[in-house]
């Protein structure tokens, strides 16, 4: 475990900590947790992220069909390789192993408003701007010229993350055949011909992912009950995107004259990180303070010495990864609240 110096006998870090937190009212914003879902298929996961703000319609109108498990054991049924892949408007129907069009609920209005470039999901719709239901394609390419002109442009609701547009391109490089219908550019998968079978289409299977986002409700005492000698000050700050994390270990009496330590002083164990807020997660930058006095002029001097990723899955419990090159230490650390004084005030922040 990481150390900062020698341990001299100490109390528990929660009997100390806690009689210092105090509960308060605190008029702070409200941060909305940020909606992901992930579409799974045969050839790989894609990931995309709802843009809310742009089209806060058609998103409640997509995410209407995934809570309603509308789009499970639907498959893409159109491939256009430079163009797009669509999906959302049919599903497999085991029991007759034949394709069946899912029930739909009213069309919406059209929400243009972000161009249609590779790797945006979009709504698919007819020649009225407001005919879209549930049918959804992803643009493999910058389609922007056509698409966002052509019935008062396709409503843009979503884009893929991380390595989801490797996935979408491996669809598109799947091989295509004419099934008829709406299913005439079909993506097939390890299909010689014969009736079609579950087996050879792009299966999809949609679902929410609902990603924890940091709240000034995480700003608290923290540390791990199995190293209680040390603790964790975490402080976010949303409206300015950045997080500030202190760690430290302390001790009952002060240590001896001769005492050795492998980072900074025996009797001056502290490090602070700070970093950009992004999502549950922030990777940080460590500055190891040395000189200074109390309630004095003298000079402070702030080294940057490695880095740490402070990581929270919900408002409870977190991680705390570090690597700090100077003394040749890293490892991870988790770690929950002291005191439960501001938990309430977390999942107030959170707003679906």
């Amino acid at each position: 475990m990481f150390k900062f110096g020698n341990h001299i006998e100490s109390k528990s870090f929660d009997s100390v900590i806690s009689t210092l937190l105090t509960s308060a009212a605190l008029m702070l914003p409200a941060f909305a947790m940020a909606t992901n879902v992930m579409i799974e298929t045969p050839l790989g996961d894609i990931e995309i992220e709802l843009l809310e703000e742009d089209a806060p319609n058609t998103v409640a109108n997509f995410l209407r069909y995934v809570d309603n498990d509308s789009y499970n054991l639907t498959f893409m049924h159109r491939s256009v390789p430079g163009f797009v892949i669509q999906g959302g408007g049919f599903a497999y129907d085991r029991e007759t192993a034949k394709a069946v069009g899912i029930s739909t609920f009213p069309t919406i209005e059209n929400e243009f408003n972000v161009s249609n470039t590779r790797g945006t999901l979009a709504m698919a719709k007819g020649n009225d701007p407001d005919s879209a239901d549930s049918q959804w394609f992803i643009n493999l390419a910058d389609n922007s010229a056509h698409l966002d002109n052509d019935t008062g442009g396709f409503t843009v609701f979503a884009r893929v993350v991380g390595d989801g547009m490797q996935v979408a391109d491996a669809i598109a490089g799947l091989s295509i055949v004419n099934a008829g219908g709406a299913a005439n550019e079909l993506p097939v998968i390890d299909f010689s011909g014969g009736a079609l079978a579950e087996a050879n289409l792009v299966m999809t299977d949609i679902s929410r992912i609902d990603n924890f986002v940091m709240n000034a409700g995480l700003n608290d005492a923290w540390f791990n009950p199995v190293t209680s000698g040390q603790g964790f000050f975490v402080t976010v700050f949303p409206n300015l995107q950045s997080v500030s994390l202190s760690w430290f270990t302390f001790d009952t009496e002060l240590p001896a004259d001769d005492a050795s330590a492998n980072l900074g002083d025996p009797g001056h164990r502290w490090l602070t990180a700070i970093g950009p807020l992004d999502g549950n997660r922030s990777e940080m930058q460590v500055y190891i303070t040395s000189g200074g006095l109390f309630d004095n002029g003298a000079a402070v001097e702030n080294v940057e010495d490695g880095t740490i990723i402070l990581t929270f899955d919900d408002c409870a419990s977190g991680t705390v990864e570090y690597d700090i090159p100077s003394i040749d230490q890293q490892g991870s650390v988790p770690i929950q609240r002291v005191a439960a004084d501001n938990q309430a005030l977390c999942e107030a922040l959170i707003v679906e």
